[in-house]
C-alpha cells in the first residue's frame, strides 16, 4: 500500500556451518531474494544452532520486523531447536500457518511431516519457522504467501478487525 512504509523482514539462518563461514547460506539468501519480490526491506542475520543464541536474535528481530523468517533447525535431530527456540519467545502460536506450509510440503514430499517448524507472534511481530533446504524452505515460505498480508495487516492494527478507520 502506498500509505504505510515499507514493510521488514528478518531472515535468520541457524546454521552452525554458515554461521562457522564454512557452508553457504543457500536458502537465507533464497528467502531474502523471494520477500524482496514480495514487497519487504530484507535484513539477515546467521547464528548456530544454539537455542539461547536464537532465542536472543528473535527477541532482538520481534518488534523492529514486521515478519521474521527463521531457516533451519526444524528437524528431528538433537541440534534442531529452532522451534523450542521459537516457542521460548512468542506470546502464542498460529499453528494454521505451520499446518499451511506442512500440507503443502506433503503434496510434494512425505519428508515434509518431519518439520517441526511452528510460526507465532512475539511483539506483533509473525515469526515463521521454514526448513533449512533452500526448496523446502521457498516452498513453505509459497505456501503462506497467499495471507501473509492479511497476517501482517491483522498484527499491525487498530484490532477491529478489518475497519482501518476509527468508528
Amino acid at each position: 500500500m502506498a500509505d504505510r512504509p515499507e514493510r521488514t523482514a528478518l531472515v535468520l539462518t541457524a546454521s552452525d556451518g554458515a554461521a562457522a563461514g564454512v557452508r553457504d547460506d543457500a536458502s537465507g539468501e533464497a528467502l531474502a531474494s523471494r520477500l524482496v519480490e514480495l514487497g519487504f526491506s530484507v535484513e539477515r542475520a546467521l547464528v548456530g544452532d544454539d537455542q539461547p543464541a536464537i532465542e536472543a536474535a528473535l527477541r532482538a528481530g520481534a518488534g523492529r520486523h514486521a515478519l521474521i523468517v527463521t531457516t533451519g533447525g526444524t528437524g528431528l535431530t538433537p541440534r534442531d531447536v529452532t522451534p523450542q527456540a521459537t516457542q521460548a519467545v512468542v506470546e502464542y502460536e498460529v499453528p494454521g500457518l505451520a499446518e499451511a506450509m506442512r500440507a503443502s510440503g506433503r503434496a510434494k514430499t512425505p519428508f515434509a511431516d518431519l518439520s517441526r517448524g511452528v510460526v507465532g507472534v512475539a511483539d506483533r511481530t509473525l515469526v515463521v519457522n521454514v526448513p533449512g533446504s533452500p526448496k523446502a524452505a521457498l516452498e513453505s515460505l509459497d505456501a503462506i504467501a497467499p495471507v501473509l498480508e492479511h497476517a501482517l495487516e491483522t498484527l499491525e492494527g487498530p484490532f477491529d478487525h478489518g475497519r482501518r478507520t476509527p468508528a
